[in-house]
């Protein structure tokens, strides 16, 4: 168990470098809490994971990734304009604009974050994984893994909301997200099609 934590917890860090998975969490950590955002990637890591070591054991990499793409990409221009309408603020709870509640924060993050991995490269890789390794070494491992890689973006997220005007950070993430969601529909209707 404890080498399927290890390689699963390295592969899957590595994997996640570059993602657009570390893009959504630098976004968030610019308009949410920061335990609100690792909250949210955690737990919706923890299902994408334990989902893809069912895959594994079970029925192998037999996802239909294309039309999960295009459906991700749907949902990522929605979070687009979502983003730029913004959220309502709750004074009372936060003194800083562009901190929202925590309902709102674990809503958006484990929404955007379970469908983001929904056939990425890190599910893939851990359906793999679990083929050849043990299940619950697998799971934890990866589940860890990625969180880590993504709280090295939400640091850089934090760091960024610094120095740059909200205003400006919020319309950033926005066209972040439309980029991603019409690379992602275009990229799965070639695929289909």
């Amino acid at each position: 168990m404890l080498a399927s934590f290890a390689l699963s917890s390295a592969a899957i860090f590595l994997a996640e470098l570059g993602d657009k998975s570390q893009l959504l969490a630098m976004s968030f950590a610019t308009r949410y809490r920061i335990r609100h955002v690792l909250l949210g990637i955690t737990l919706a890591t923890a299902v994408v994971h334990a989902l893809s070591v069912a895959l594994g054991l079970g029925l192998g990499a037999a996802l239909p990734t294309d039309w999960i793409g295009i459906f991700v990409g749907v949902a990522f221009l929605g979070f687009a304009a979502w983003t730029v309408r913004g959220d309502e603020l709750y004074e009372e709870e936060t003194g800083r604009t562009g901190r929202r509640a925590a309902g709102s924060a674990l809503l958006a993050v484990g929404t955007a974050f379970l469908l983001a991995e929904l056939g990425d490269k890190t599910m893939l890789a851990t359906v793999t994984l679990a083929t050849q390794h043990d299940w619950f070494g697998t799971w934890v491992g990866s589940t860890v893994g990625m969180v880590l890689a993504d709280a090295l973006a939400v640091v850089a997220g934090l760091t960024v909301s610094r120095y740059l005007p909200e205003r400006l950070v919020r319309y950033g993430a926005a066209v972040l997200f439309a980029v991603f969601g019409t690379w992602l529909i275009v990229s799965g209707l070639v695929a289909v099609g």
